[in-house]
């Protein structure tokens, strides 16, 4: 017993083995991958930020060195005054309100009728609901360039040309924010509808009581591809503005180029201001991005 006793015990007083070569070897070549892997994302990063680095350093360089040769990264001196400049070239307030107003009423009416028609074809059952599902998503493959003349014969009609109407209401009835929505509520528990339901509420209540909380990721998703998509647009602001004060950020941005020469300095100092407002939706919307993309993207049943 003595002897069983003093070895058990010397057996458990051992220090613990050491890790398996095979482990170190994994650990390792993971932490290597892990590296490349973030090398390569930072260089990816850098070379998308390029662009938009070298806009800033032009914006900040007198006008004659723009497009030295070689190309110089600073100039001689720092012009903070270009940004003061390009606002008072052209009335570009007016320019970034009238983009902040197309661009919120667009995508609140674009939240409300993705909401909408999300979950019909979510939750509702309904003859041909697949096909009429499939033939909607095949509108996300028709280019913008095919439609605007009939699109503009109809504002014609209306007598929307040249107003905020017809920069608004055309696109906001969209099949993407249709099937991102949709993709989000097939994969909310039937139990809390159906709860809802005992309790008597209808489609519009189970809707905005149950499914726009729960859904926030996805809808803050939506809400910023539509602003972008919105504040960018130059082709259809194009062809059915004409009026100064009725002209959107791209609109106005094409006009630093034709008025009274080309003053590149100005246009590159009007485009940084013209890219603070997305700037700041993203960042107030960082921490849904990420979530609604992974939930409301492709995983869906």
């Amino acid at each position: 017993m003595t002897s069983e006793t003093s070895s058990a015990t010397g057996l458990s007083m051992r220090a613990p083995a050491a890790p398996a070569p095979k482990t170190r070897h994994r650990s390792r070549g993971a932490t290597i991958r892990t590296v490349i892997s973030q090398t390569l994302l930072s260089l990816v990063a850098l070379l998308f930020l390029i662009p938009i680095i070298w806009m800033v350093l032009s914006a900040l360089k007198p006008s004659a060195e723009v497009f030295t040769v070689p190309p110089k990264p600073f100039g001689s001196k720092i012009m903070f005054s270009n940004f003061a400049d390009a606002w008072n070239y052209l009335p570009f307030g007016r320019f970034i309100l009238n983009t902040i107003f197309v661009a919120a009423v667009g995508t609140a009416i674009t939240l409300v009728a993705s909401a909408l028609s999300g979950y019909a074809f979510a939750r509702l059952n309904f003859r041909f609901r697949g096909g009429l599902f499939v033939l909607y998503l095949s509108t996300l493959i028709v280019p913008q360039e095919v439609i605007v003349i009939p699109m503009f014969l109809i504002m014609k009609q209306l007598d929307w040309v040249n107003s905020y109407q017809a920069l608004i209401l055309p696109w906001a009835f969209t099949a993407f924010g249709t099937f991102l929505l949709r993709q989000f509520f097939i994969t909310v528990p039937k139990e809390l509808e159906e709860a809802a339901k005992l309790d008597g509420c209808g489609h519009i209540r189970i809707l905005s009581r149950i499914f726009v909380p729960v859904s926030a990721p996805a809808l803050a998703v939506l809400a910023v591809f539509t602003f972008i998509t919105y504040w960018n647009s130059f082709l259809w602001p194009l062809i059915t503005i004409s009026d100064t004060n009725k002209m959107t950020v791209p609109l106005g941005l094409q006009l630093f180029l034709g008025q009274q020469g080309q003053r590149w300095e100005l246009l590159m100092a009007a485009s940084t201001i013209a890219m603070v407002p997305t700037i700041i939706l993203v960042i107030a919307l960082q921490k849904y991005l990420v979530r609604g993309i992974a939930l409301s993207g492709l995983g869906g049943r």
